[in-house]
């Protein structure tokens, strides 16, 4: 493997890796050479681990759940405790709550958002924490890779998933102030909106037969595989950016822009003005013409079922 790409001596901590999209990544990083710690709520984490170490790597499983903030900082300590240290994080972690806005419960919105979103920062604040301290040890940069997990909900603003998308939308920017935050000591944060057939999806995708390279389409190894490129030196200038991942694609998500600046003519605005200068913009405007990114709707989906349902 080019040393570019090989993560020979790394250790990554990946949370929610006890199937689907979480085991796919930790598989990926631990093929390219990385040791791995793998967080799930259940021992389908230590099923992770013996598959790990059956391709000749280590692996450590810390079952819990990675709402509670203590458990984000047992993880780095395990990392540190078995492998020497941490290099790579992977928050994967989630869970489904899906309801119309006018259904949503109080426990629906705080299930969704507490393991997502919060799940996202304890596990973050942990890694952040040591390699701020690491990196004044040493006295330079160190190496750190940041991985979250989005979705296109928060992209799309989801229907029947206003928290999901609403934390979605809040990893994005816990991911741009992680890269900013922590760019100095060498840490390097970035997104991934993943499409991908796991436990969470079975009922939005039908089965899709292989595709070329032998892979379902929909394969959450194909994301794993982009996850061990992110996670790589060959990555070391990808810092604060969000991407579209799914079967043959990969898909930069540009940052927002400035559509028009209305001023008001004499230094404040009147509702006589904003009337005069906005009714006529948006009159006739299109109904997906909004903040919403409807342009990924239109990347190719050439041979994936039901797509236009997906939602991770």
């Amino acid at each position: 493997m080019s040393p570019n790409v090989s993560l020979e001596g790394r250790t990554a901590v990946v949370t929610g890796a006890g199937a689907g999209l979480g085991r796919s990544e930790a598989l990926a990083l631990a093929a390219c050479g990385a040791n791995v710690v793998v967080n799930d709520m259940g021992p389908a984490a230590d099923e992770v681990v013996a598959e790990i170490e059956a391709l000749g790597r280590k692996a450590v499983a810390v079952t819990g759940d990675v709402s509670e903030w203590a458990l984000g900082d047992r993880l780095v300590r395990t990392a540190v405790d078995a492998f020497g240290g941490l290099d790579i994080l992977v928050n994967n972690a989630g869970v489904l709550r899906d309801k119309m806005l006018f259904n949503l419960t109080e426990s629906d919105w705080d299930d969704v958002v507490r393991v997502h979103l919060k799940g996202h920062a304890a596990v973050s604040r942990a890694a952040a924490a040591y390699w701020r301290e690491t990196s004044k040890a040493a006295g330079g940069p160190v190496y750190g890779r940041v991985i979250n997990t989005s979705s296109e909900a928060f992209l799309f603003g989801s229907a029947g998933q206003p928290n999901y998308s609403a934390a979605k939308a809040g990893i994005v920017a816990l991911t741009l102030s992680t890269a900013q935050g922590l760019s100095r000591y060498g840490v390097r944060a970035n997104a991934i909106c993943p499409r991908a057939r796991t436990g969470m999806t079975a009922h939005v995708f039908a089965d899709g037969g292989n595709a070329p390279g032998g892979l379902d389409v929909l394969a959450p190894e194909r994301v794993g595989t982009f996850v061990g490129y992110l996670a790589s030196p060959a990555a070391a200038e990808i810092n604060g950016q969000v991407f579209v991942v799914y079967g043959d694609m990969v898909a930069l998500m540009a940052a927002p822009t400035v559509e028009r600046k209305f001023t008001a003519a004499d230094g404040v605005f009147s509702v006589e003005e904003l009337d005069a200068q906005l009714t006529p913009y948006f009159d006739g405007r299109g109904p997906y013409r909004n903040f919403a990114a409807y342009s990924v709707a239109e990347l190719d989906m050439t041979g994936i079922p039901n797509a236009a349902a997906a939602k991770k």
